[in-house]
């Protein structure tokens, strides 16, 4: 558990459940997190709930928006109990706890299964100019930010990526699927960028919940696709999805949507997956750990689909 989620005063926890739910913590379900500390709670009036605490930012007010507006239209997410209020000095918010649930669906047809639930998310998901700024994108997805350098800043350790050195082939695969992505433009549309095994659950093949509304973003449809095809595994929630998941996720979202992307879309959803994989390979070989978000082959593969003239050296 993080210091930061032992240090959450547990006299402010309370009262801040008191006037925002109406009624105490009877009692602590769990409490987990990384970038945002989460708190399962079971209220004095029985209710369970879950509260989310991390660092103040305008883009939060958005995300609980969207997260709203998915509960009201039929989407499986949890329902948001409050709006985003400060808890001391971090920011706050409450939904509903949804418990139980499979990591991953029970039938042969995982990918399809979670790419027609993100293609429902993609269409069911208010337009941008219809909620507050979601900027600044999580770095993960920020492959157009504004930061000097090739790499934004983290969210969680005050390391700067651009100046660790190496490995040389991390840093060439971010800059060739960053400079592809630039090379091409469509709508935007506000999708989830964070699309791992372990934020869905299921019940047998059909979406029981959806977690993590505060990796909500704006992007082109191409490239939120792209990030949700290299992310989901089929496999194991603490892997992360090969060439062929990656695939056939997006055959199978152009199926969802009953149109094929063009040629500049598909190889634009290629080039954001390997963005968002060699910007976590990045961060591991920055901080010291084993890189495990990307090898160096396989990087040389998706940026091959990805349109670029050649892979790393």
């Amino acid at each position: 558990m993080s210091s930061r989620a032992d240090a959450i005063d547990p006299a402010l926890l309370t009262q801040w459940c008191t006037e925002r739910l109406g009624s105490p913590p009877a009692e602590e379900i769990f409490r987990s997190g990384h970038l945002s500390v989460v708190i399962g709670l079971r209220l004095a009036d029985g209710r369970e709930v879950v509260v989310k605490v991390r660092p103040d930012s305008p883009r939060i007010a958005a995300c609980v928006e969207i997260q709203r507006r998915m509960f009201q239209a039929g989407y499986p997410c949890p329902e948001p109990l409050t709006d985003a209020v400060p808890l001391g000095r971090d920011i706050a918010t409450a939904e509903a706890y949804v418990p139980d649930g499979a990591l991953l669906p029970s039938t042969d047809q995982a990918v399809r299964s979670s790419a027609e639930a993100f293609a429902r998310l993609i269409r069911l998901a208010p337009r941008p100019a219809e909620v507050s700024t979601l900027e600044p994108a999580p770095s993960w997805a920020a492959w157009n930010h504004a930061e000097g350098g090739l790499w934004p800043r983290p969210e969680g350790p005050d390391v700067n990526l651009n100046e660790v050195a190496g490995a040389d082939w991390i840093d060439d695969a971010g800059r060739r699927a960053r400079d592809r992505l630039r090379a091409g433009e469509s709508d935007a549309v506000i999708g989830h960028c964070d699309w791992l095994a372990g934020n869905l659950r299921w019940s047998g093949d059909a979406l029981l919940v959806v977690h993590d509304w505060d990796s909500m973003t704006v992007d082109s449809e191409a490239v939120l696709v792209g990030l949700a095809a290299a992310l989901y595994s089929t496999v194991d929630v603490d892997d992360l999805a090969t060439v062929e998941e990656t695939e056939q996720f997006l055959v199978a979202y152009c199926d969802a949507r009953g149109r094929d992307f063009s040629a500049d879309e598909l190889e634009r959803s290629w080039a954001a997956g390997v963005w968002t994989r060699a910007y976590d390979a990045k961060y591991q070989h920055t901080v010291g750990q084993p890189i495990t978000s990307l090898r160096e082959s396989e990087a040389r593969e998706r940026l091959r689909r990805a349109g670029t003239d050649r892979g790393p050296s």
